[in-house]
């Protein structure tokens, strides 16, 4: 896979570079916030790897006005800051996982084997429920004329929701579909994401699809669970 690691401390970067190497993937390095700007615009990646202190232009922003683009690179933010306000701004922003400094490096990779397990298998049909188009190979939502971009991840989780619409699909049936089973994932990172999903979905006065089936999981269906 093509990985663009994008860290400001040059001999972390280094590190990274040559164990995502040795894996077998192609490296490309930035520094700082504005160049990763420059090459995530200017090129196609499978994965991004990027800190959130950089300088000039902050991670948090870096993904936020990459994904105002058609990018669609699964992206892992890595940082020192591990509160739930910032896990859930990054995610927010446009992020499909972060994981916390320090970490393993062997973690970091599974995660990286993980992104590139789920990217051939995007199914390239339409999927319908109500008057909601998913178009996976596309990313791309549409209810009614509304068209929606998604990330890597929301598209993942809408579409399991989207093959089994109106039966209830469980928590970890999701956590695998949208990180894979090795991928440490809490329940709170995938109510931000489902949270998103449902921003996308239905805006205000429209008729609610996606459900909370509360201890469970989520279920798409017209009506209340």
């Amino acid at each position: 896979m093509q990985v663009l690691v994008v860290e400001d401390k040059r001999s972390l970067a280094g590190h990274l570079g040559r164990a995502l190497e040795n894996e077998g993937h192609a490296v490309t390095l930035a520094y700082d916030g504005d160049e990763a700007l420059r090459l995530g615009r200017t090129n196609v990646y499978d994965v991004m790897l990027l800190d959130v202190m950089l300088p000039r232009v902050d991670g948090f922003t870096v993904i936020r006005k990459l994904r105002e683009t058609p990018l669609r690179t699964h992206t892992i933010m890595v940082s020192a800051r591990d509160s739930m306000h910032d896990v859930v701004h990054g995610l927010d922003a446009g992020a499909d996982d972060y994981i916390t400094k320090p970490f393993a490096l062997d973690v970091l990779l599974a995660k990286v084997r993980a992104a590139e397990r789920r990217a051939p298998a995007r199914a390239p049909q339409a999927l319908e429920f109500e008057d909601m188009v998913l178009r996976p190979h596309q990313f791309e939502l549409q209810r009614g004329a509304r068209v929606t971009s998604l990330t890597r991840t929301e598209c993942a989780l809408l579409e399991v929701l989207m093959r089994r619409a109106r039966a209830v699909v469980p928590h970890a049936v999701l956590i695998e579909a949208g990180w894979s089973s090795d991928a440490d994932v809490s329940f709170d990172s995938l109510y931000v994401f489902i949270r998103g999903l449902r921003s996308k979905i239905a805006h205000p006065g429209e008729p609610e699809l996606l459900h909370t089936v509360r201890g469970v999981g989520y279920s798409l269906r017209s009506g209340a669970c």
